[in-house]
């Protein structure tokens, strides 16, 4: 349990993370085109006719298909760049006490198996059983490339550029929590509601790989992300503050989901702030959002202009019906108060 000298469990509050990433500075030798920044994906490095795009994530909110989890949650950060992911390393941590044999084998098909699916080779990582854990974890790296006439970077946002959010919020959220506390949920807003949730993972699932190469293909893009820890508010946040530029949203234009809805309702949490993997932040030049937003329709993809990019001065305003109000961070995602 946290106390005031400590902090809660999810992502290091905004501040404190800005802080010690100001004090990582690759040398200009290494290569590093991207390196650590807040609300970057993504590290970019210069290997010569390419470039290399790296990516680290582990998977510690669920266990309900977590290699599978683990593979698509770095993928996407890997095609919000505008690369291709290639290669997949994974760590995985395994609880003492509880692991058998099958749960290793289970785990390990599951990323070998996902792997195959989008074309990544599996190619190294670590397995262990560690001391104090009490489920499992993954941590998977991730290596992509991509054309360096074809890297989509954050700092190419412009005012006037037009945000667009695929999907709608938030799926992955509300798949855990539908699997986490279904029995409370069941008693609220009814055993269908809970039961549809509980798919989402697989079917609209948390893969935005299709929707950011769509995206590339479609229109002039200046920056993608996927909200996950934070849900969509630090998402927006991030991929403005990674710019550099201003942020207006206009809230009514959000697509919440109904079942999201109905869980936020029923367990008092903001939909807004709940991790939110399965939804992809497209930041496009406004000539080519009607091309765009006409290719998503078409292949059975719900998308919305939801926000426009703003000069850096003007800050991040969120549109209530014609209300401002700044965007607020949250201080931690709403998945970890929940189940924390």
């Amino acid at each position: 349990m946290a106390t005031r000298s400590t902090l809660p469990v999810g992502k290091l509050p905004a501040a404190v993370l800005q802080g010690l990433l100001r004090k990582c500075r690759p040398p200009a030798s290494s290569g590093v085109l991207i390196g650590p920044r807040y609300g970057e994906d993504a590290a970019v490095i210069d290997m010569g006719a390419k470039y290399l795009v790296a990516k680290t994530d582990p998977i510690t909110f669920t266990e309900d298909r977590i290699g599978w989890y683990a593979v698509h949650i770095n993928a996407n950060d890997i095609a919000t760049l505008g690369a291709r992911p290639r290669w997949f390393l994974a760590t995985l941590l395994l609880p003492e006490g509880r692991t058998t044999p099958d749960l290793a084998r289970k785990i390990f098909l599951d990323v070998f198996n996902t792997c195959r699916k989008l074309g990544i080779a599996l190619c190294g990582g670590h397995t262990e059983i560690t001391s104090g854990l009490n489920r499992p974890i993954v941590v998977g790296q991730m290596l992509g490339e991509v054309k360096k006439s074809e890297l989509i970077r954050k700092e190419s946002q412009q005012p006037g550029d037009l945000v667009i959010l695929t999907r709608g919020v938030a799926i992955e959220g509300t798949a855990i929590l539908a699997q986490t506390k279904g029995v409370e949920l069941q008693k609220k807003v009814g055993r269908a509601t809970v039961s549809r949730a509980r798919r989402w993972l697989l079917e609209p699932g948390i893969s935005v790989v299709h929707d950011a190469r769509l995206a590339v293909r479609s229109g002039v893009i200046h920056a993608m992300h996927d909200p996950t820890e934070g849900g969509l508010l630090s998402g927006l946040a991030e991929i403005a503050l990674a710019g550099r530029v201003g942020l207006r949203v206009w809230k009514e234009k959000i697509p919440i989901l109904p079942e999201t809805l109905a869980f936020s309702r029923a367990l008092h949490f903001d939909p807004l702030a709940l991790i939110a993997s399965g939804a992809l932040l497209v930041v496009a030049a406004p000539a080519s959002v009607p091309h765009l937003l006409l290719e998503y329709a078409r292949q059975g993809i719900p998308a919305s202009v939801i926000g426009e990019i703003r000069p850096w001065r003007e800050g991040f305003l969120v549109i209530d019906n014609g209300r401002e109000a700044k965007l607020q961070i949250p201080e931690r995602d709403e998945i970890a108060r929940l189940l924390g």
